[in-house]
């Protein structure tokens, strides 16, 4: 193409120059040399057309090459605190409330007296209750020895022991009552705010509670997570995954609600759940102490569950994964010879600022993280390991010192990983 060219270029020049120089040229010569012209013109325009296109540059990515490692799995569940036991004191008599003999949130004994009801009515219902047991008593045995004698009929006898019966259950009766005006605490723990005050008229059963007493130690976390998840620990429980306490239970730890972790570790409870028919969600209860009470019912907090330790996981940086139009994950590597492919991935979890690859990577793959808009599937690229900044280098070490120290990365990695 290229010695066309320069012929035509040629045979181009000697024309211009006769056209140019026309008066000493035969009007037919110049015809010709006109068409000769316009000939050579698109032979000319044809061959420079076609000159080969030179081939655009590699494209230049960073890539991080995945490896197999052993990675501390930590399921972490929002939850609430609650109460490991609920009462609601109520009056079981009708009277006025004369005293309360207790502090507002102090710890209160089962058995404690709280409030106090006027004991008077009651005091003399049981006086009255008394005096007719011994009149009954009495009768009766004065009947005994007559109806063996039958100086008075059995029927009479036997009216009289049913009378002393009787007298003998109102003396109950009264006495009851009459210790109910002491209106005790039913169990031990902490008690709230009083909902009356003294001078209040206050009747049996009634609807409003006078206070509630919550037992706080030990007390529950619970959470809820759909059914899969509470399968998944109870297979991972049962194949011997899961930390263990002394009982045998899992263990459970709790990060308070603002971001610091609390001391003591509880243990997970498997039978106290219930699936909830329209969500399909299930509580998981875990039991914690709290010896300080610094755990109240009410509170927001996560709960953390080890699971284990995970031998050659493959993790991928979440950076270079991204959804295809089905919503899979999926991630473009370089092969050996510099050829970009797409890789179908199966996610498990995210750990710190990577993901938990279950299928789709093996170690010793290279994923592109940087470059992705110049990278297509089959495009030849170049490929750099990717180098970390300073913050991103402080921030891995801060987290890999953490998960060593304790099997898990600490709040602050975790935070700053995200």
């Amino acid at each position: 193409m290229a010695t066309v060219s320069k012929h035509a270029a040629a045979s181009l020049g000697r024309t211009i120059r006769q056209v140019i120089v026309g008066d000493s040229v035969r009007p037919s010569v110049r015809r010709a040399s006109w068409r000769h012209l316009v000939a050579a013109s698109v032979l000319l325009l044809a061959g420079c057309s076609h000159a080969p296109a030179p081939p655009p540059p590699e494209a230049h990515v960073s890539v991080v090459t995945v490896q197999s490692q052993a990675v501390p799995i930590v399921t972490e569940l929002p939850g609430r605190v609650n109460a490991y036991r609920t009462a609601d004191v109520r009056p079981q008599v009708n009277g006025i409330i004369l005293r309360r003999l207790f502090i507002e949130g102090s710890e209160v004994k089962k058995g404690q007296q709280l409030y106090q009801i006027d004991p008077a009515p009651y005091q003399a219902a049981y006086d009255s209750a008394v005096a007719a047991q011994a009149s009954a008593r009495s009768l009766a045995e004065r009947y005994k020895p007559l109806a063996e004698s039958n100086a008075v009929s059995k029927q009479d006898y036997d009216n009289a022991v049913a009378a002393r019966l009787q007298a003998d259950a109102a003396v109950e009766t009264a006495h009851i009552n009459l210790v109910y005006t002491k209106v005790l605490s039913p169990i031990s723990g902490r008690i709230g705010r009083s909902l009356i005050t003294e001078g209040a008229l206050v009747t049996a059963n009634q609807a409003t509670a006078l206070a509630t007493v919550q037992e706080l130690e030990p007390i529950y976390v619970d959470v809820t997570q759909p059914a899969s998840t509470l399968l998944r620990l109870q297979r991972e429980a049962a194949a011997g995954l899961l930390k263990q306490s002394e009982t045998g239970k899992p263990q459970v730890r709790v990060r308070l609600e603002d971001g610091t972790d609390y001391a003591h570790t509880g243990t997970l409870e498997f039978s106290e759940v219930t699936v909830d028919q329209g969500t399909g969600s299930v509580t998981l209860r875990a039991l914690m102490p709290n010896p300080q009470r610094i755990l109240l019912p009410g509170m927001f907090v996560r709960e953390e569950i080890d699971e284990g330790v995970r031998q050659d996981a493959v993790l991928a940086p979440q950076q270079g994964v991204s959804h295809n139009q089905k919503g899979e994950p999926v991630a473009l590597i370089v092969d050996r010879d510099g050829t970009v492919a797409q890789r179908v991935l199966t996610t498990d979890r995210a750990v710190g600022d990577q993901w938990l690859v279950t299928s789709g990577l093996t170690p010793g793959d290279r994923v592109i993280v940087e470059g992705l808009q110049s990278a297509r599937p089959g495009a030849k690229v170049v490929a750099e390991e990717y180098k970390r900044t300073a913050d991103e280098s402080g921030a891995s070490e801060a987290a890999a010192a953490a998960t060593t120290a304790t099997g898990r990365p600490s709040a602050t990695a975790k935070t700053t990983a995200e």
